[in-house]
């Protein structure tokens, strides 16, 4: 008998109802008109602004269509100094047409320019950084191996899939923890 993975049941209800009611009000529509341009029933987006519900992929696309904002503005965490996501962990999304599920790690900002790395480490000296330019953003997700990482003082220790954002105009540390350790590096500049 073959197992089925269970999918992932991370669904991020009060960030999605908080940035429901947050951009329906931005752009001035009432419950049953955002419902109606969404193509969704006003009794599901009602239950999701109130941070009950299941929506799929497809249910928060249109909505975020309806309002005129991307996918990530439905369900992107409150922004904070250090953030860490854990393998496995998330807002997790399923879709309800595949076996498919989309967790969002970091939105790109209006205007942000981003450098994509992949980087390979091996333990010994740690790499320290100097400020970059200021507004500079990091994103770090391991990839193989483990890294500590982060502003100095501020470093946390990270395994695959691990992801870590923090401000990169500070003094920032990298250290790998184990040989071959691989991760890739988004530098956001904004």
């Amino acid at each position: 008998m073959s197992e089925t993975p269970e999918r992932p049941d991370r669904l991020p209800m009060e960030w999605i109802a908080g940035a429901l009611k947050r951009e329906r009000a931005r752009v001035g529509l009432s419950l049953s008109e955002l419902a109606k341009r969404a193509g969704v029933a006003k009794s599901t987006l009602s239950q999701l602004e109130a941070g009950a519900g299941n929506p799929s992929v497809e249910t928060l696309w249109s909505l975020g269509v309806a309002l005129g904002v991307p996918f990530s503005a439905l369900v992107e965490p409150p922004v904070s100094v250090v953030r860490v996501i854990r393998a496995g962990e998330g807002p997790t999304v399923a879709s309800e047409r595949a076996d498919f599920a989309a967790t969002l790690l970091s939105a790109c900002p209006p205007g942000a320019r981003r450098d994509i790395y992949h980087l390979r480490m091996e333990p010994g000296a740690p790499r320290e950084s100097e400020p970059h330019i200021p507004g500079t953003v990091e994103h770090l997700v391991v990839c193989g191996g483990r890294v500590k990482a982060g502003p100095r003082g501020e470093t946390v220790e990270l395994n695959p899939g691990d992801y870590l954002t923090y401000r990169g105009d500070v003094p920032h540390v990298y250290e790998a923890l184990v040989p071959g350790t691989t991760f890739v590096l988004v530098m956001q500049h904004v």
